[in-house]
């Protein structure tokens, strides 16, 4: 990841911190352990699992999305692993290799154990999975 993009996620991350310490009674505990107490997930965790339901509504048409092949092609049906809904991403060098569509790797590692039958399900399903691998903050 960039450094000044990382920079930018801890700089909203720690408006989150900095809340959770003025608490009364967790002042002397870590970030992560007042996240446990307080039972929250860190703001990158959270925007992951947005991004993973944003691309779940754009990929069964539930969000409407003139413009899909821009961002987005299905991979070819000889994938072998995981699940049948996994897209590429029609990469893009400057400004845009930040953007949403750029963000679809998370995406394209759920399981096949993943409940893909309505949104609902869906929600529910992703909740168990553990994307620490993906986020970049060290809480």
């Amino acid at each position: 990841m960039v450094t000044f993009n990382k920079c930018d996620i801890e700089r909203v991350e720690k408006i989150q911190w900095l809340f959770t310490k003025w608490l009364l009674g967790l002042k002397d505990l870590t970030y992560s352990q007042r996240l446990k107490v307080l039972d929250l997930e860190s703001l990158e965790l959270r925007r992951l699992y947005a991004d993973r339901i944003m691309c779940y509504k754009i990929v069964f048409g539930l969000v409407n999305l003139s413009f899909f092949s821009d961002f987005f092609a299905f991979s070819p049906s000889t994938v072998t692993r995981g699940h049948q809904y996994k897209i590429c991403v029609n990469h893009s060098r400057g400004a845009r290799k930040y953007f949403f569509a750029e963000r679809v790797g998370p995406w394209n590692s759920l399981s096949t154990n993943t409940d893909f039958g309505t949104l609902k399900r869906f929600k529910l399903s992703i909740k168990s999975i553990d994307f620490q691998k993906f986020v970049h903050i060290e809480c």
